[in-house]
């Protein structure tokens, strides 16, 4: 090999590893495949990806905890949190008491509100929390921020889970429990419409929702702050009446380690209105993915390149 052909190769060489460098891989931690998180993840990372520069691929996994876990242990860039979830784990509180307090958690964006759903078959007289006693009951899966807030709300209605018979599957596979007559009612936490509750209103034997108001819902909301009054719209689910219920803010979580300029130009794509357009057609939640929402109800720092941005934005002083 001559001198030339050696420095010809020697340069193609620099330039691929420089362009592998370059290319930052973003993986987005989000939930089952039947929740809200998995679609709107799958949207967001194929917004956000800009060839050569950002891949970014979004992966099913347990829920809030796991994604938490998943960005502290860096098996994954970022992911998506219940707001409850992630300010317990900055703060070393609720699920994360005499845990390892996770410190270099760092906000994206807050997106949008998640509702928590009691979902029960049609016509099995279950009214209110309280009429769970005996019931077999599906909380979610361990990893999941469903199992935390069931727990929650049972404990807010003066319910132990011994007083259930607890599974702790997802939704889909709840959703077919119910169908067939082995379970009696199933949590789910997440943006309404939830694929696998659309899925079942629509299978012909029907679904209601019990609300979550009165003075429980009220002190469960004095307790823990981050929890809203929530409306499910009539007929979000086929012939289910409104319903009230409450809500916890959904965000995208990383790690402070998370590099400030990749994670700069992600929140900007984030906004642009390509992706704005494509979000809000995509998924009924995706209308209330917005700049101006992103900063509400956030609770541990947000990452410097999206601190970078909302204040270029206006958003933030």
């Amino acid at each position: 090999m001559n001198v030339k052909t050696l420095a010809a190769v020697l340069t193609t060489a620099l330039a691929l590893s420089g362009a592998a460098q370059a290319q930052q891989f973003f993986r987005i931690g989000t939930g089952g495949t039947a929740g809200t998180y998995y679609p709107v993840g799958g949207m967001i990372a194929n917004a956000i990806s800009q060839p050569g520069k950002i891949v970014a691929t979004a992966q099913a996994t347990n829920g809030s905890l796991a994604n938490v876990n998943g960005v502290a242990g860096g098996s994954m860039e970022s992911g998506f949190s219940q707001a409850d979830v992630a300010t317990w784990a900055y703060t070393g509180t609720g699920a994360y008491e005499g845990k390892p307090k996770v410190t270099e958690l760092r906000m994206i964006a807050n997106l949008y509100p998640e509702s928590i759903h009691l979902v029960v078959k049609k016509g099995a007289g279950i009214k209110t929390v309280a009429d769970l006693k005996g019931k077999r009951v599906a909380l979610d899966e361990p990893g999941s921020g469903t199992l935390i807030n069931a727990r929650m709300v049972l404990a807010a209605y003066g319910i132990k889970e011994s007083d259930i018979k607890p599974e702790f599957i997802k939704p889909n596979q709840a959703g077919d429990k119910l169908k067939d007559g082995a379970l009696d009612a199933f949590f789910f936490v997440g943006g309404a419409p939830a694929g696998a509750i659309a899925e079942l209103a629509s299978s012909g034997s029907g679904i209601e929702l019990v609300p979550l108001a009165g003075p429980q819902a009220d002190s469960l909301r004095a307790a823990s702050p981050y929890f809203a009054v929530d409306t499910i719209a009539a007929n979000t689910y086929k012939d289910v009446p409104a319903v009230q219920t409450l809500s916890v803010g959904a965000q995208w979580v990383t790690s402070a380690k998370a590099d400030t300029e990749t994670v700069y130009q992600i929140t900007k794509s984030l906004f642009s209105d390509a992706t704005q357009k494509a979000l809000a057609a995509g998924h009924a939640k995706g209308k209330l993915i917005t700049k101006e929402n992103a900063v509400k109800g956030v609770a541990i720092p947000f990452h410097p390149g999206a601190e970078k941005y909302y204040k270029e934005a206006g958003l933030l002083k």
